[in-house]
């Protein structure tokens, strides 16, 4: 029963979407054309051209799958257990210490090699 009507947008949602990319073109373009006036105009006209296409979006079929998958996110975010200050200084402490060891021990293989390069074509002794 999968039927190309169920899996594909309607042609409104086709609209909605290009009016949305065009209220967004066009608040960029409003923005560059009159770059003689007033930049906090410029800056809400793009705002409100932004806002407005988001709005025009959320009507959509995909905008509501957006919001679903947003509303989800938050859900699973709720269920994060976030480490304590300890565990975080722990784990900080831990990286920089492993870091600082690894680079002093590439720091002294890149001078052996560097050595045995030197003796190896005659450059040093």
């Amino acid at each position: 029963m999968n039927t190309n009507a169920d899996t594909s947008p309607g042609v409104l949602d086709t609209v909605k979407l290009v009016i949305a990319a065009a209220i967004l073109v066009g608040g960029v373009v409003a923005f560059y054309t009159y770059e003689e006036q007033s930049l906090l105009i410029a800056v809400s006209a793009v705002l409100v051209s932004v806002a407005l296409a988001i709005t025009v979006f959320m009507t959509t079929e995909r905008g509501r799958i957006l919001w679903k998958f947003i509303q989800g996110s938050r859900v699973e975010i709720r269920k994060v257990i976030w480490p304590t200050r300890q565990e975080t200084l722990q784990t900080t402490l831990t990286v920089f210490v492993f870091a600082l060891i690894l680079g002093l021990f590439f720091w002294g293989l890149d001078f052996f090699l560097l050595w045995i390069t030197r003796l190896l074509t005659g450059q040093g002794g």
